[in-house]
């Protein structure tokens, strides 16, 4: 019971990663023109699923097993991970839409600048995400947890 516990935030955050930031950003890409919402579907559906673990893995802390409280706080740090160059991309987004109106870059310039320093560089984390918590995901199901996780939340025994 405990190993399929420990599964779950490792599958919630692979949903997020695989399905909403890859399956759904190309279905967007394609039917943009039919569907022009669809790609608001895509931070809203990541940012509900970001809050969801945020709030768990802390809820964690008190009302799981140490195994799955651990699982938990991996999920979690990915996922930090994940928000910190999502906003990184919205940064660069701002800025060479600021260069694009303000400064006077051109736009083939623009969509270079966003897609050389913005889009790749996350789509590169994304890819490196997805194999580092199926990796998690691996050792959920294994009954094993990285050192750096035993180091950080130490059993406690009454």
């Amino acid at each position: 019971e405990q190993i399929k516990n420990a599964t779950y935030p490792h599958e919630l955050f692979l949903i997020n990663l695989i399905f909403n930031h890859v399956f759904i950003f190309v279905a967007a890409l394609t039917v943009a023109r039919s569907l022009p919402l669809l790609p608001l579907a895509i931070p809203i559906f990541s940012i509900s699923i970001l809050c969801y673990t945020f709030w768990r893995a802390k809820r964690a802390l008190q009302v799981d097993s140490w195994y799955v409280m651990c699982h938990w706080q991996i999920s979690a740090r990915w996922s930090r991970l994940f928000l910190m160059f999502l906003g990184g991309l919205a940064l660069l987004l701002s800025i060479g839409e600021f260069a694009h109106n303000y400064l006077g870059l051109t736009t083939v310039a623009m969509y270079a600048f966003i897609g050389g320093f913005g889009l790749l560089p996350t789509m590169v984390s994304v890819l490196v995400l997805i194999a580092i918590e199926s990796d998690a995901l691996h050792q959920a199901r294994h009954g094993e947890l990285p050192e750096w996780v035993v180091t950080r939340y130490p059993v406690v025994s009454l």
